[in-house]
């Protein structure tokens, strides 16, 4: 872990109008800006672990980060990726629980540490920053509720044709239709829940469908279409 050259502003979160921050009055802001902690994170890093004491909340600049929980046997169920934007970490700390994933840095990024005293004293005086990380806790407990229903009722093909759209809408592709996000393939598999066989089989019988192609990690989309139809996930 290695500290900024320049200490960043907290301008990111104030500015940007889907930022939870933008409720905080300038005093609030003030404080935060004095009281957090911005870091580069260098990939591989891990920021919190499973069934330990999370001492406060990361919002990230930048980067991506990778939510999972750990199995019996000793493997991942990744939960879900952060990116710009996001804030985690905060439904342990909420709750005065130990906590429930491991966060381990996949991209290199700025994250803010902001220590838990404080996101509990804006909870406690700004509503409109309640009701915002009251929607973001929503969201997340309908995506744990839909992953859920997917596991039991859709085929391993469908699961990581619904995957492969859901990272295109959270991490966008480049001019060349590539995904935004590097995974491994075992990292896909964590994901969709099956073997890493059977996504290696699966992303092989994709691209010869001309759905996608496949370069190293790189993941090019070809056919939203067709992932759209395998997925059964849109209408």
């Amino acid at each position: 872990m290695k500290k900024q050259d320049e200490t960043p502003t907290c301008d990111y979160c104030f500015k940007n109008i889907n930022s939870i921050f933008r409720h905080l009055t300038p005093e609030q802001m003030d404080l935060l800006s004095y009281t957090t902690t911005p870091r580069i994170y260098e990939k591989g890093e891990t920021l919190y672990h499973e069934g330990r004491r999370i001492n406060g909340v990361y919002c990230i600049e930048s980067g991506i980060v990778k939510i999972f929980k750990t199995g019996f046997d000793g493997k991942e169920q990744i939960i879900m990726f952060g990116k710009g934007g996001d804030i985690i970490g905060y439904r342990s700390v909420l709750a005065n629980e130990l906590a429930c994933t491991t966060a381990k840095i996949i991209e290199e990024g700025l994250l803010c540490f902001i220590p838990a005293n404080l996101l509990l004293q804006f909870v406690k005086e700004s509503p409109g920053f309640s009701y915002e990380i009251m929607k973001l806790a929503c969201k997340e407990l309908g995506d744990a509720n839909q992953y859920i229903t997917d596991l039991a009722q859709k085929s391993v093909r469908e699961r990581l044709a619904e995957i492969l759209l859901h990272l295109v809408e959270k991490f966008g592709i480049d001019g060349e239709n590539n995904l935004k996000i590097s995974l491994t393939r075992e990292e896909l598999a964590n994901i969709v829940g099956t073997a890493t066989e059977s996504v290696i089989r699966l992303l092989s019988d994709f691209k010869h469908s001309g759905l996608i192609d496949l370069q190293g990690r790189k993941i090019k989309i070809l056919d939203m279409n067709g992932l759209k139809h395998i997925s059964n996930a849109f209408p």
